[in-house]
């Protein structure tokens, strides 16, 4: 037993979580993508896995959301990292939207 009086356990450090964008995510900003056809698939892919930092299988589906809908929201968090991912986005061409 340790000093807790416990077997063999340890303590765990949880990973701190950012409660400002956690907050936003539920109810606040988002940036929003619209389906522009002006750039492939590919582009669109590749720039989205820049600006959000999503994996390709993601990216994907966000691409093929805005394609089939003509738009979708790609990230949701504070309004500082929303402005962030539009001007990554925008700098391509991409026609973006952050809103409340």
């Amino acid at each position: 037993m340790n000093a807790r009086g416990t077997a063999g356990s340890e303590v765990k450090t949880i990973p701190r979580v950012d409660t400002e964008d956690f907050n936003a995510s539920i109810a606040g900003w988002k940036t929003t993508l619209f389906n522009c056809n002006c750039h492939t698939f590919a582009e669109v892919i590749n720039q989205l896995m820049k600006a959000v930092g999503c994996p390709l299988a993601t990216a994907s589906q966000l691409a093929s959301t805005v394609h089939e809908t003509g738009s979708a929201v790609v990230y949701r968090g504070t309004k500082p990292n929303c402005d962030r991912i539009a001007a990554s986005l925008s700098s391509i061409g991409l026609v973006v939207d952050v809103s409340w």
